[in-house]
């Protein structure tokens, strides 16, 4: 899409980030070929490469973004705290110095008090990072954190920190420019997280008064002025629910991907700002100037399978459909219907942002959101963000960094992504005005529809289930059985996939997506996707077959077997890793492998044949 939507595009390499994104020589060659002034780095890749900004100044082209110096002073954690304790700034209890010595270490932990956090200094993303919580643990879990930080940033000095037992991550956005003034657009709440990812972002923080508020932002200017910082950035603070009291964390020296709800709330475009800062003017508004408007969220619409432990998913979207842009309505997004979702670059469809005059309205309208976006083709997070948006306990404020393993039980029940009676009833409406292939069951020489009675039989998986449902049909009225309960089905309208219908006591809304076999219903936050069965197929239990395909791109990590051993059902075959996620690939069946056309390191395309595994008799 960004591609379609530029007046001019360089091609800068493969697609691999290693191989094109990352490498400055050939971002700087098309700057230089284009004739381009300067390079806006986005949120990630080269964003807070110290030496890219240095290169850039070599260039004579300019970095939007802070200077080498800055990006150096904050891309250590231990560094960064020393910095800003000097500067004044609260820090967490903790210990980051030079002495890495195990024994040593254990003995600030044990100053410090348990529970603990063993940090790898130049970690991110929730990796090089162990919770100590007794004493007994402390050197094995600091063995596995040094080795993932040399192998994850081929750094394995770490830092020591008390742990706060319900903590809120606050962040706090600031600005700066090249004439020493700096101002802070308040602060945003990123609390709620899984695996240390933010899922969901708004601001301002909930539950934080004005003084509080003025102290947050105090200190993220002290913060931004001890390293002379210019452009965008974000000081991170660790907010302890307890005691009110924060602490600093880290600071992104770049903007960050929920920028848009402090632009929501201050109605400043903070990459024109950046842009102004960049070509050397000032601030446009002093702190006084700014001011909170209102309430935002922001939620990261992802290309993954929450009910699958959040598993990144790769495909063709075949449909993706969303409201306009409006006052409290705001997406961003890098894709559109007919593009694919790969395993090269992180798997974020769109950002969905809204705002309202207080926060109840702001989540009134991203539940309306996510209810009025529509994409099919793939699995997604959509229901699962949907149902955090319906919990009080959220709606009420009650955010911390556990919320969402706390309440895993409501967030992803075990409806989620099962047909429930009104999506039965909307698959046999759909199947009813739809039927038209000749090798459609619902098909017939005669004019079924119009016949007073007559009965039809469907089959579908969904979520791995099979599903098995007949529907009397008189007219326009469907009967079926669901949960040893009789249901009524009535259509009332339908067009372009839009349906209203009467199933059981209620009346019905929702979008259907038909894509050959393959239907999805969104209805009221609820998403069913589901496959129709072929019913000249045979219709044995698709896990009794031994032939693996794989439903996504990858790479070949490992292979575990050989062609003719004997394997056992669920036996580890071979490991992929796709979205920067190993994938352990196991036997559906006990048998002989006949078939193994992959290696190590192998790239796989969506459908290559992994396995062909030839059944055992007793299998």
């Amino acid at each position: 899409r960004h591609v379609r939507m530029a007046d001019e595009a360089v091609y800068i390499g493969p697609s691999p980030s290693s191989e094109s994104y990352l490498k400055a020589d050939v971002i700087l060659k098309a700057a230089k070929d284009t004739g381009a002034q300067a390079i806006h780095p986005g949120y990630g890749f080269l964003s807070e490469n110290a030496e890219f900004s240095a290169a850039c100044k070599k260039a004579k082209i300019t970095f939007i973004g802070p200077s080498e110096k800055s990006i150096n002073a904050m891309g250590l954690k231990d560094g960064a705290k020393a910095i800003m304790e000097g500067a004044g700034v609260p820090i967490v209890p903790g210990y980051q110095g030079e002495t890495q010595e195990p024994e040593f270490l254990k003995e600030q932990a044990d100053k410090i008090g348990y529970p603990v956090l063993i940090k790898a200094v130049a970690g991110g993303g929730g990796k090089g990072m162990r919770l100590v919580e007794h004493e007994k643990d402390f050197l094995d879990l600091l063995g596995n954190c040094q080795r993932e930080g040399k192998a994850s940033f081929g750094n394995d000095h770490v830092l020591i920190e008390k742990y706060i037992t319900k903590p809120r991550h606050i962040e706090v956005q600031v600005f700066g420019d090249t004439h020493g003034n700096v101002v802070h657009l308040f602060e945003r709440d990123c609390s709620l997280q899984r695996r240390h990812q933010k899922v969901v972002e708004e601001a301002p923080a909930p539950g934080i008064n004005e003084k509080l508020r003025k102290e947050l932002g105090a200190a993220a200017v002290k913060a931004a002025k001890a390293i002379d910082y210019h452009g965008a950035g974000t000081i991170e603070f660790i907010f302890d629910c307890d005691t009110d009291e924060f602490y600093f964390m880290e600071m992104n020296t770049r903007l960050q991907v929920e920028h848009p709800v402090t632009e929501m709330i201050t109605g400043q475009d903070l990459v024109e700002w950046q842009i102004m800062v960049a070509a050397g003017e000032e601030i446009p508004l002093e702190q006084d100037d700014l001011f909170i408007s209102g309430h935002s969220f922001e939620v990261r619409f992802y290309a993954e399978d929450p009910a699958a432990n959040f598993m990144p998913q790769t495909g063709k979207i075949t449909h993706f459909e969303y409201p306009d842009n409006d006052e409290a309505v705001r997406i961003d997004t890098g894709v559109d219907a007919g593009d694919m979702v790969t395993s090269y670059y992180d798997p974020m469809i769109a950002k969905l942002i809204t705002w309202g005059e207080n926060r109840e309205q702001a989540a009134e309208e991203m539940r309306s959101l996510l209810e009025e976006t529509y994409l099919s083709g793939l699995n997604t997070n959509q229901e699962f963000l949907h149902n955090i948006f319906c919990s009080e306990d959220f709606l009420d404020g009650n955010v911390d960094t556990g919320y969402i393993p706390r309440h895993e039980d409501e967030l992803l029940p075990e409806s989620y992504g099962k047909p429930e009676a009104d999506e039965i009833g909307l698959i046999g409406l759909h199947k009813l005005i739809g039927a038209t292939e000749q090798n459609d069951p619902w098909s017939a020489s005669d004019n079924w529809r119009m016949s007073t009675k007559s009965r039809r039989s469907i089959s579908f998986t969904a979520r791995g289930e099979r599903y098995d449902i007949t529907y009397d049909i008189d007219g326009p009225i469907l009967t079926f059985e669901w949960n040893d309960t009789k249901c009524m089905a009535k259509l009332l309208q339908y067009e372009d996939g839009n349906i209203e219908a009467i199933v059981g006591d209620s009346r019905v809304y929702a979008k259907i997506l038909a894509q050959k076999n393959n239907l999805t219903i969104i209805h009221d936050g609820h998403i069913v996707a589901l496959s129709f069965i072929d019913y000249d197929a045979n219709q044995d239990d698709a896990g009794a077959t031994g032939r693996i395909v794989t439903n996504m791109p990858g790479r070949i990590v490992n292979v575990l077997v050989k062609k003719g051993e004997e394997v056992e059902k669920d036996q580890p075959l071979l490991i992929m890793e796709s979205m920067k996620v190993e994938i352990t690939i196991r036997a559906g069946v006990s048998g002989k492998i006949e078939e193994l056309p992959i290696a190590v390191n192998d790239q796989v395309a969506d459908g290559t044949l992994l396995v062909n595994i030839e059944p055992a008799e007793s299998a």
